[in-house]
């Protein structure tokens, strides 16, 4: 048990909701176990009573110019395995409560989204991005989306080898990033399929936001809330995804996390998305003690000093 204090909520004269996912004092939002707890308690609040009377709801970074930088690091480089294990299961416990709240829900992504920000992301209905804010009257840099995890040696934690292929259009190609930790820029994002619209620009999001929640409101009968398995919501990207998966075994090489990745997914497709988040936190724990792993986590930390 935690007295965790739930997440700013504003809620909008028309029925919506938004939550935003803040961390006061720090540059950028990261999904340490204090920002993953006040998220939990949120969601339980959205969950029961509190939620009753929402339509929608959106989810935003309390940055200006990162969503959420990817989860914590420290927590995942130290500690035993056991907690890590804990770690990463309560992190996936708290992204399917968000998955299966009783209304739609939009990730309004502002900036850089990756690793376990962009995991939280897909656990939502859709996500609505927009262009990188300008900076000093001058267009905004590109900002990175995507899964770097496997570039340290890891693999995915919270269900993005499983999401990243059922939301990219070319399931091939989000696989082929996973294993590579390679991250799209935003144009390549937005030219994905990973995004269900594109505002002008940042004060825009929220009002596109709301429009897409709109339209999803009106299907919403059309929705199962309870299912937590996302390729029984998508049944032909399921199929897609097996294709380009046999397709790619020998293109992939024999890597540990190309095979950490590959094994997690076809679970997934397989025998359901709650085994394929087993098999992802049995894999991160295990890939952490490889030397590749010790050597990139090492050598983020001295970067960070």
């Amino acid at each position: 048990m935690t007295n965790a204090q739930p997440l700013p909520l504003e809620r909008t004269p028309d029925g919506f909701a938004i939550l935003t996912l803040e961390q006061v004092g720090k540059p950028v939002v990261v999904l340490d176990l204090e920002l993953l707890q006040r998220l939990d308690a949120s969601l339980k609040d959205l969950s029961g009573a509190a939620g009753r009377d929402i339509r929608g709801l959106i989810v935003r970074s309390g940055s200006e110019r990162v969503f959420i930088a990817g989860a914590d690091l420290k927590t995942i480089s130290a500690g035993s395995d056991d907690q890590l294990d804990k770690y990463l299961a309560f992190g996936q416990r708290v992204f399917c409560t968000l998955a299966t709240l009783p209304f739609p829900t939009v990730a309004a992504i502002n900036g850089a989204a990756l690793g376990g920000g962009l995991e939280l992301a897909m656990h939502c209905d859709a996500l609505i991005a927009c262009p990188p804010a300008p900076r000093d009257g001058q267009p905004g840099k590109p900002y990175p989306v995507g899964l770097p995890e496997c570039s340290l040696g890891l693999c995915p934690g919270w269900g993005g080898t499983n999401l990243y292929p059922l939301s990219l259009d070319d399931p091939a190609e989000a696989i082929r990033r996973c294993v590579e930790g390679k991250p799209m820029l935003y144009e390549e994002a937005a030219a994905s399929g990973l995004f269900a619209e594109i505002a002008p620009s940042a004060a825009e999001l929220l009002a596109v936001s709301k429009a897409w929640l709109e339209s999803a409101h009106a299907a919403a009968a059309t929705r199962n809330y309870s299912e937590v398995d996302p390729w029984k919501r998508s049944p032909g990207q399921a199929t897609k995804t097996l294709l380009s998966m046999d397709r790619m075994r020998g293109e992939l090489g024999p890597s540990e996390t190309a095979q950490a990745v590959l094994e997690c997914l076809n679970i997934g497709l397989t025998r359901g998305y709650q085994a394929a988040l087993d098999a992802e936190r049995s894999h991160l724990v295990r890939l952490r003690h490889t030397p590749k792993a010790k050597q990139a986590l090492e050598a983020f930390f001295a970067r960070g000093k």
